[in-house]
């Protein structure tokens, strides 16, 4: 069993999918978690479920999170939006969101929380970044390039922090059941020319070896694991989830 009684966590895109199930994990491993989200009200009741601290934030106010000095143990950089377009029609000020909430954000996260992990000798920073971190796909220019990015930046993180106890890792999952991806139907149907139908299967699926959706509680295990002290020589690394679609 990971025990992290006396730990504490943050989370962002904590109130719902991948970021909830993770919280759900560390709380139950006896971390305190902060479950930051953009929308407040669901931040709250989420909170109020698992027994966490509620923290309403817009993670694109750049100047606001260049301010912030964090005093967490393990902060998990999950929160994250899509949109599916071709690059000649990609609205510029969606690319630009894209990188600020993913990379940009995540950095300045990783920024207010180093200070405190360091004077302990212990952090723990999981960044969920994807497939698309590995492989790219049409149509999604930015959320590949943010991917690409929040994986660079881990790896710099592992470097910088590992003589302070501080780890920096990557999960890498592929399409997960989750609202992100339940609203990418109608666009992918549009942009690849198929029914919605068509598209778990056509487009999600098509290059894994396994046929099936990930599951958020999938994802929040091995992120529960990396936080734990049994991971403390992995860092650096990026762990596919994808269900063999970047072995090709």
């Amino acid at each position: 069993m990971i025990d992290l009684t006396g730990k504490k966590a943050l989370v962002t895109g904590a109130a719902s999918g991948i970021g909830a199930a993770c919280a759900t994990v560390l709380a139950a491993a006896g971390a305190r978690v902060v479950v930051a989200d953009v929308d407040g009200d669901k931040a709250k009741n989420f909170a109020q479920a698992i027994n966490g601290e509620p923290w309403q934030i817009d993670l694109t106010d750049k100047a606001a999170l260049a301010e912030l000095t964090l005093d967490v143990d393990i902060l998990v950089n999950n929160a994250g939006i899509q949109h599916v377009s071709p690059i000649e029609t990609f609205d510029p000020e969606t690319f630009s969101r894209i990188i600020d909430l993913m990379v940009v954000a995540p950095f300045l996260l990783i920024r207010a929380s180093l200070p405190h992990m360091y004077a302990n000798g212990f952090g723990r920073i999981v960044n969920l970044s994807s497939v698309h971190g590995l492989r790219a796909s049409p149509y999604k220019s930015a959320y590949v390039t943010a991917k690409h990015g929040l994986e660079g930046l881990s790896k710099v993180t592992a470097l910088e922090g590992g003589e302070h106890g501080v780890t920096s890792n990557c999960v890498n999952p592929g399409y997960v059941r989750t609202p992100l991806v339940e609203k990418q139907i109608a666009d992918q149907a549009r942009v690849h020319g198929i029914p919605e139908r068509e598209v778990v299967e056509k487009v999600m699926l098509t290059e894994s070896a396994i046929k099936r959706l990930l599951e958020p509680s999938e994802v929040a295990d091995l992120v529960l694991w990396l936080c734990g002290s049994t991971a403390g020589m992995v860092t650096g690394a990026s762990y596919s989830m994808d269900g063999g679609w970047s072995a090709r």
